[in-house]
């Protein structure tokens, strides 16, 4: 079936990511909303998640992951190397999400954000959620 992707729509950052994603997804088993959407905010409600959550979100056979582990799920279904990262889920989240949490405190910094969400190509939109 799946899983679903819910990613900050206005992070510079986040909208790279999905696009790496996208390409290294070539059979789409990922679907995307961003958090800000109507379908990112119903989600949210439905899986009991919290509105102030900062981190990116997989929701896999009813499941929901949040930071290093969200990103390591991911890991495991993408092409290439990128699989290999999936040996992290060994050592405990508290130091896996160590690292994830300065980088998601300092993207806007980092990255910058955007004043909207991305608009997806007429090509990858059948990717994302509505």
């Amino acid at each position: 079936m799946g899983a679903i992707i819910l990613f900050d729509g206005i992070c510079n950052l986040c909208n790279k990511s999905v696009q790496f994603i996208i390409k290294r997804d070539p059979i789409g088993y990922f679907k995307f909303a961003s958090l800000q959407s109507e379908t990112g905010k119903r989600l949210l409600k439905q899986y009991g998640v919290s509105k102030q959550i900062d981190s990116i979100i997989v929701i896999e056979n009813k499941k929901v992951y949040f930071k290093s582990s969200a990103a390591l799920q991911i890991c495991g279904k993408l092409t290439g190397f990128w699989k290999l990262f999936t040996v992290l889920r060994v050592l405990p989240p508290v130091f896996r999400d160590f690292l994830y949490d300065k980088v998601a405190k300092n993207r806007y910094k980092w990255f910058g954000k955007r004043d909207s969400c991305m608009l997806p190509t007429a090509e990858i939109k059948k990717r994302f959620l509505e």
